[in-house]
């Protein structure tokens, strides 16, 4: 789960071909996702799990989350019960109680910065990746968007055992943060140099990182 279910194309394929019947579940305010003006972690919580549950997905074998997603993710996993559960590039915490008016131009700024042909710059962006994420960007609202940054923070920590992929470096997942994390009993899995989007700028090293077996 992150921002559009189209962004996991590639990624749900790859896992399909593994056996898996993959269900790419956009956030809200992302993709064809309702708006919600009100938006928190608990209550995009709740959107997961009732997504989840009427896919009949509620105790999947595998669950990941990218960025908020993976935020997302961490506060619904005791609800989950997924047999195992990635998260990537996330956070498992977040301050909360931004200003939503300056959030809310914020994000219109990002979104009208994602354009197919800046996205087509990255040199890891395919032009199938450029237009997928480009239309992502036109359907995003920046207004659930800074609801979200604007609620209250909190903290979700995750079950021993869970994986986080993280890049590194990671401004999300720091070094220190990610000894915590494995003092904790969770499996930090490294991928050098990638981007924040792991599996577009490495792709093969992304899937590897998954526990798949």
């Amino acid at each position: 789960m992150f921002g559009s279910s189209e962004s996991w194309t590639r990624v749900g394929e790859a896992l399909a071909a593994r056996g898996f019947r993959a269900l790419a579940i956009g956030l809200p305010g992302h993709g064809q996702s309702p708006r919600d003006p009100q938006l928190t972690v608990e209550r995009a919580a709740e959107a997961l799990l009732r997504t989840a549950g009427e896919a009949g997905a509620d105790a999947p074998d595998l669950a990941i989350g990218h960025s908020y997603g993976g935020l997302v993710l961490s506060a619904a996993a005791s609800r989950l019960t997924a047999d195992r559960l990635v998260i990537v590039d996330s956070p498992t915490s977040f301050p909360g109680g931004a200003d939503r008016e300056r959030a809310r131009a914020h994000y219109a700024r990002a979104r009208a910065e994602r354009t197919r042909e800046r996205l087509l710059a990255r040199s890891y962006y395919s032009p199938d990746d450029a237009e997928r994420e480009a239309r992502a960007a036109e359907q995003f609202d920046p207004d659930t968007a800074a609801a979200a940054s604007a609620a209250p923070g909190g903290s979700w920590p995750l079950p021993r055992g869970a994986v986080v992929v993280r890049p590194c470096p990671s401004d999300d997942i720091p070094d220190d943060e990610a000894a915590r994390l494995r003092a904790a009993g969770i499996d930090v899995r490294d991928v050098p140099g990638a981007a924040h989007t792991i599996w577009y700028s490495h792709f093969d090293a992304f899937l590897a990182a998954l526990p798949l077996a």
